[in-house]
């Protein structure tokens, strides 16, 4: 068995390599969809890498050779980088011009430059914008997408109400300037195919910002973009630190152009505070996907692509606020079937907020840059990593899938009748009929509850006798049946990944109670998922 799944997985691995060898570029949009030359679908599964604090250095340079980094983008299943960028890189020549080896001595870390040399020679000597410049082209080198994001100003962390870097006409937030700044880096890349995307700027905030100035400017700057380089595509953030976009429900985006815009949203635990912690998770992630959907996702609905540019979690795992939010938002993102981009790939920051070589417990790679933190974590958003929908997939094999988001696993047939959880790529084709039950697509076999605290079956007693799944509770994850004696069970996991059947958890308003075991969404697909565990196939060692 594990011989027949290495061979799957190196066999989906280098069709994966095929399929973005041959990514007709540049993109445009498609209604909701992002979509290639060709019309067919592209999903945007990216990493957020960071060039955008004090040093202006793309960060891990001083760890690994560039090119082992970003080829490793690509291995892990990611074919895209929202990599961030200061407006002053673009618009300040004396710190554009400085090199990277003036960068790390101007901020006390002399000692840092033997790694650099070790690792990136080559980097030493470059200005900071060659140096930007060198890490795209590796990027390109590897057919990593690359998404330009504006994430602030004046270089350092973001993001604050008061850090001056806000909204327009905040301190370091010269409007004038910043349509200066997109413009260059539009031209400097507009040779570069793999360079599909600018965002225009990261988190929107602070007591200045209103919807008429985010009209008069950003449709500046996406005019601004779009003329210096009209293949790329122009993503706009909203208000309150990239939540909100409900001012678009009274009056629409006015472009000169189509086909090129997308949305981009945030959403961490933290952006609800303790609630998860505090909350019981079923309310939580019914009212906060509720609120989501009337900030931002809304959009898709209108016709828009929504990229849900920065979403992560703490990574040791050891975050309760984090591992309850995770759930939820895999499952929205699943269901959703968004466009995405990690926070964060790297695993520690040369300088941040004072601290020399912080750690960063949000990154996929751990502090040395060799490995991923959590390997687990890349197992569980594979599924997320392939498109599931959209234009050039196959309208003859619409099916469901039933994703378990606490292990990224969905429910497939075992033999003798049995389910359990599996991998998602060889997962079972189901369809959802009107009567709710789920039936493996073209068999006689539907899912069946037989007790509490009992496996669930398959069975071909299905019409007028099959068992009807019914999403229950605020978070709609839970899979509720009615057995013959009138109670409810719930869909569930046992430890060896066995679906059964048992009381259904945490639909009153106790906090102490997760529910993870118990959440599963019935997902729309298309065609077979073909891009997001290669990661398995290859190992995750970047040394």
């Amino acid at each position: 068995m594990r011989n027949k799944l290495l061979f799957i997985n190196t066999f989906f691995f280098f069709f994966f390599l095929l399929r973005a060898s041959s990514l007709s570029l540049p993109l445009s949009t498609n209604s909701r969809w992002i979509v290639d030359q060709d019309g067919q679908r592209v999903k945007l599964a990216c990493v957020n890498w960071v060039s955008h604090l004090e040093l202006v250095v793309t960060e891990g340079l001083t760890k690994q050779p560039v090119d082992v980094i970003t080829k490793k983008i690509s291995d892990l299943g990611f074919n895209c980088v929202r990599f961030t960028w200061p407006l002053f890189l673009a618009t300040n020549e004396s710190l554009a011009s400085q090199t990277v080896q003036q960068s790390f001595l101007n901020a006390g870390l002399a000692d840092s430059i033997p790694d650099l040399q070790a690792n990136n020679p080559s980097f030493l000597d470059l200005s900071l914008i060659n140096a930007f410049q060198a890490v795209v082209e590796s990027l390109t080198e590897n057919k990593v997408m690359v998404i330009l994001d504006n994430h602030l100003s004046k270089p350092g962390w973001c993001c604050s109400n008061s850090d001056g870097n806000g909204f327009f006409g905040d301190q370091y937030f010269d409007p004038e300037l910043w349509i200066s700044g997109l413009t260059k880096m539009a031209t400097l890349f507009k040779d570069n195919p793999y360079v599909v995307a600018m965002s225009l700027r990261n988190e929107l905030r602070g007591p200045r910002q209103n919807a008429n100035d985010w009209y008069r400017y950003m449709q500046r700057g996406a005019e601004a973009v779009h003329g210096a380089n009209p293949n790329i595509l122009i993503i706009l953030s909203g208000l309150n630190f990239d939540k909100d976009f409900k001012f678009l429900n009274n009056q629409p985006v006015s472009l000169t152009f189509t086909g090129k815009l997308v949305f981009e949203m945030h959403w961490y635990a933290f952006t609800d505070g303790e609630a998860w912690k505090n909350g019981n998770p079923n309310e939580v992630c019914g009212k906060v996907t509720n609120y989501i959907m009337g900030m931002s996702g809304f959009l898709l609905s209108k016709g828009f692509p929504l990229f849900v540019s920065e979403w992560g979690v703490d990574l040791r795992g050891t975050n309760e606020n984090d591992n309850r939010y995770l759930n939820c938002i895999l499952a929205w993102i699943a269901d959703n079937d968004l466009d995405w981009a990690l926070w964060t790939w790297a695993g520690t920051y040369y300088l941040r907020q004072g601290v020399k070589g912080m750690v960063e417990y949000y990154g996929l790679l751990n502090s040395d840059w060799t490995d991923v933190r959590n390997s687990s974590f890349l197992d569980r958003i594979s599924v997320l990593q392939s498109p599931l929908q959209g234009p050039g997939l196959s309208e003859r094999n619409k099916h469901k899938i039933i994703y378990h988001p606490s292990t990224g696993l969905c429910i497939q047939r075992k033999p003798v009748m049995g389910v359990q959880l599996g991998n998602c790529l060889e997962s079972n084709h189901w369809t959802y009929t009107p009567e709710k039950s789920l039936t493996i697509k073209g068999s006689y076999f539907c899912l069946q509850a037989q007790g509490l605290n009992s496996p669930a079956r398959l069975s071909i007693q299905c019409a007028g006798m099959g068992t009807s799944w019914t999403p229950i509770s605020d978070s709609k994850l839970h899979l509720s049946a009615t057995l013959r004696k009138s109670s409810n069970v719930c869909l569930d996991v046992d430890s060896n990944n066995n679906v059964i059947t048992s009381k259904c958890k945490c639909l009153s308003k106790d906090s102490k109670c997760d529910p993870e075991s118990q959440w599963f969404k019935i997902v729309d697909a298309t065609d077979v998922i073909t891009t997001g565990l290669q990661s398995q196939a290859q190992g995750h060692s970047l040394s």
